[in-house]
């Protein structure tokens, strides 16, 4: 069939046009080694979204090694030469890039990643990454001094990451702001089980091993990740409110205190579906090892992850979690007061509603008891810094302020501000001025003074 003179006029214009787009589309280049974090400079990627992980790991409580596959979903946020991966200590076997070999280097606990073609802007592919070794739980100032990561237990392990050690038993962008869909399976001798995030998809057993299969379908951040191993006595259930729920705890722990945990977590899950809006996951739960070198539990997604040390008061404050840390994550870590002050108010107002304390009675007591010389109020809240970002201040000054907040602009005000800022970023991340933007707009009232005073300058402010 013969083209007219315009038909030939008009397909010479479309591919010039073609050619000037194609010419114009930026080069691939390398995406960054880290996210931007100051807190952590290294930590995430740069030049992909992480989208979703599927996490296969072996493990040998005997040997301590750890076996695994992991394979990244992501959507490239530019055009790709390579891209990094953080993954502490393990080695790595091999690497593929949709289906194909790839080059892969180390320096430090970065991989850098060389796929054989380079990755279009705004395209979907996936990385393969095959490795191995015996994980190294991380330590220092940072967590309270404790160990943290995976950590080995007498039957298996306890893992529990924040806020930079996801990377040291799989191969992830490991940054908060980076939050991913998961599937993971957990490989490990027959009598131990694997607990992880979301619900359980399926247990089998092949040969001398059982794999637990856990789905979670909601976007998680990266230290939230769990896969601790051992010998669990097994609850589940539905809290009165309708959340499916399942608590694995450490028979050795089972008559060592007199906190239901089971019953203690229906009952806060349906409190703060009350408060703070509706439960953000599909399932509700607790992992309690006894893990007492841990002293610490973290809000891990669907089910924290409790160590010896553990009360009802800890229980609620994880739970509080799901929605500030989990549900809604920190753009970067110096925002951290955004999880623990607001997770330790809800402390406060848990004792309300047991009807022990007010929230401004334990604010009172809180501040009176510290004096103007105590380095307590020397840490801007706003901005701990890295080895502090866990101090008493964060989590205790952080929750005055929202107390100061709550009597500043009333009981109304405030009880709408906390589901509509969870609303506002649910499955996201977010920042200290997005949350007093939402503050300001929903009191109507101007609050610089408030929060200058309470989190962005030290000292102890007046009352």
């Amino acid at each position: 069939m013969a083209l007219s003179r315009s038909a030939r006029l008009a397909a010479i214009a479309t591919a010039t046009a073609s050619f000037c787009l194609i010419a114009a589309a930026p080069a691939p280049s390398p995406g960054s080694v880290g996210i931007g974090d100051p807190y952590f400079p290294e930590m995430g990627n740069g030049g992909f979204d992480a989208l979703h992980y599927d996490l296969n790991v072996a493990y040998n409580p005997d040997t301590d090694r750890l076996d695994g596959v992991t394979t990244v979903t992501a959507r490239a946020t530019q055009n790709l030469s390579s891209f990094d991966l953080d993954l502490q200590k393990l080695e790595v076997t091999k690497v593929e890039v949709n289906g194909r070999r790839a080059q892969f280097s180390r320096s430090g606990d970065e991989i850098k990643i060389n796929p054989r073609d380079s990755l279009r802007k705004n395209h979907t592919f996936s990385v393969e990454v095959t490795y191995g070794g015996v994980p190294e739980a991380l330590n220092g100032p940072i967590v309270f001094g404790s160990d943290y990561g995976w950590m080995k237990t007498t039957d298996g392990v306890f893992v529990a990451c924040e806020p930079n050690a996801a990377s040291t038993w799989f191969p992830s962008s490991d940054h908060p702001s980076d939050k991913a869909t998961y599937d993971i399976r957990i490989k490990a001798p027959k009598g131990l089980t694997g607990v992880s995030n979301g619900r359980l998809v399926s247990t089998y057993d092949q040969g001398g091993q059982t794999v637990n299969h856990w789905r979670e379908n909601r976007p998680m951040a990266t230290y939230l990740a769990t896969a601790s191993i051992g010998k669990f006595d097994v609850k589940t259930g539905v809290t009165p409110g309708g959340t499916p729920i399942y608590v694995a705890i450490d028979p050795v722990l089972a008559n060592s205190n007199n906190v239901d945990v089971y019953g203690v977590t229906a009952e806060a899950t349906d409190y703060w579906s009350q408060v703070f809006g509706p439960y953000p996951f599909e399932e509700t739960g607790a992992v309690v090892d006894d893990m007492p070198q841990a002293g610490f539990s973290l809000e891990t997604q669907t089910k924290p992850s409790y160590s010896a040390v553990r009360s009802e008061s800890t229980i609620v404050h994880e739970l509080a979690h799901q929605w500030f840390g989990d549900s809604v994550s920190v753009e970067q870590w110096k925002n951290i007061w955004l999880n623990e002050g607001f997770a330790t108010y809800a402390q406060w107002l848990w004792a309300e509603h047991r009807g022990t304390a007010t929230a401004h009675d334990t604010m009172l007591a809180g501040y009176n008891a510290r004096p103007d010389t105590s380095a307590f109020w020397q840490i801007k809240v706003a901005d701990p810094q890295r080895d502090t970002m866990f101090a008493s201040a964060v989590y205790q000054r952080g929750a005055m302020t929202l107390q100061a907040l709550r009597e500043r602009i009333g009981d109304k005000a405030f009880f709408k501000l906390l589901p509509a800022w969870t609303k506002a970023h649910r499955y996201g991340d977010a920042n200290t001025t997005e949350f007093i933007a939402l503050a300001e707009k929903i009191s109507h009232q101007q609050l610089d003074d408030l929060f200058d005073k309470w989190i962005y300058t030290t000292g102890k402010p007046a009352l």
